[in-house]
């Protein structure tokens, strides 16, 4: 399954990155694709490209704060949760997210 996201916290440091690896590292011990985007205090890095969300089975947004480009996730299948959700849980929201794609 591939799976695509954005973490972004409100200092937007610290758990912006933790959730991006620790949400890449369930990923792929699932044997997923993943690509994280980061939004942060120092803006956005690993961007999206609109080919990285098409090709996308599911969306993650791992968000505490509105984020920069959401609308450009309508229409697919995604799922929203803290970044302390994903720091915390991320092999279940993998699990999960592989329930809700059906794969």
């Amino acid at each position: 399954m591939k799976i695509v996201g954005i973490t972004a916290c409100t200092v937007g440091i610290a758990h912006t990155y933790l959730a991006q690896q620790k949400l890449e590292d369930a990923a792929k011990a699932a044997g997923d694709e993943v690509k994280i985007e980061t939004q942060g205090t120092i803006g956005i890095e690993n961007e999206l490209t609109q080919e990285d969300i098409d090709s996308a089975d599911m969306i993650i947004l791992a968000i505490d704060v509105r984020i920069a480009g959401e609308e450009r996730f309508n229409g697919k299948k995604k799922i929203k949760v803290s970044t302390e959700t994903a720091i915390k849980s991320p092999n279940k929201l993998i699990a999960k997210m592989h329930e809700i794609a059906g794969k």
